[in-house]
């Protein structure tokens, strides 16, 4: 849909509010601002649901000051298919997703409902302030929604960082327990070895204190007959 601008059309804005050039299914009507004129009730009416739809966008141009509103220009019914048929183009060069999310989709479609909205209240300003609320509620939904299933995303962030922190945490402890378990599995080894070799010398020196009573034993029998035969020997002519 054409864009006209008066008193001529701006190049390059440089300051101020510069008009933004995504907007490419909504019709707008261009002019120099100017002191306002008094408008019918209904017109005014009407230029302030328009108004409401997208706000006039203002920039300065070489000392002018520019502003660009909603055109309110009745739509025919080949502005309607027009319409459609740029939102196919737009969809298609911009390769939106068919289905699912797709924010791309989403900005053409809000911009294709904002056009028929304009397209309805410049016929009936009623029909255009109930599709005007009706889209200002959808939005308000949506970003309920989207606050929601930001909030939801974040919980569960928090929530999966905490989990990994636990983690961490536990595989730092099971890491401290398996080292004190390596360390009492070694005092245990060591204790064993010390066990087994007390065991070991004790069982040697019994060894040997037995072998060392049984020569004494020994060496007191034979010194007691050798003493036993001598005072045998030693008394036997005093018998006779």
């Amino acid at each position: 849909m054409p864009v006209s601008f008066s008193p001529r059309k701006p190049q390059a804005p440089r300051e101020r509010y510069p008009p933004p050039l995504d907007r490419v299914l909504t019709s707008f009507q261009g002019s120099k601002q100017a002191p306002a004129e008094p408008k019918p009730l209904a017109t005014q009416q009407t230029d302030d649901i328009l108004d409401a739809i997208l706000p006039p966008r203002q920039w300065v141009e070489e000392g002018q000051q520019w502003i660009q509103k909603v055109s309110s220009t009745p739509a025919t019914r080949l502005d309607v298919i027009n319409l459609q048929e740029k939102l196919d183009q737009e969809l298609q060069r911009r390769q939106a997703r068919e289905t699912g999310i797709c924010p791309i989709r989403e900005e053409l479609y809000a911009q294709c409902f904002d056009e028929l909205i304009r397209q309805v209240t410049v016929n009936c300003a009623e029909r255009g302030l109930l599709l005007l609320r009706i889209r200002d509620e959808l939005r308000m939904t949506i970003a309920a929604y989207q606050t929601l299933y930001e909030s939801s995303v974040a919980f569960g962030l928090r929530k999966s960082l905490q989990a990994e922190c636990g983690k961490a945490d536990m595989e730092n402890r099971i890491q401290q327990l398996e080292g004190e378990l390596k360390e009492l599995d070694r005092q245990v080894a060591e204790w064993k070895n010390k066990c087994e070799m007390t065991e070991k010398q004790n069982a040697e020196k019994k060894a040997y204190d037995d072998k060392k009573h049984a020569e004494e034993v020994a060496y007191y029998t034979r010194s007691n007959k050798q003493l036993k035969a001598q005072l045998e020997a030693f008394l036997a002519p005093a018998k006779k």
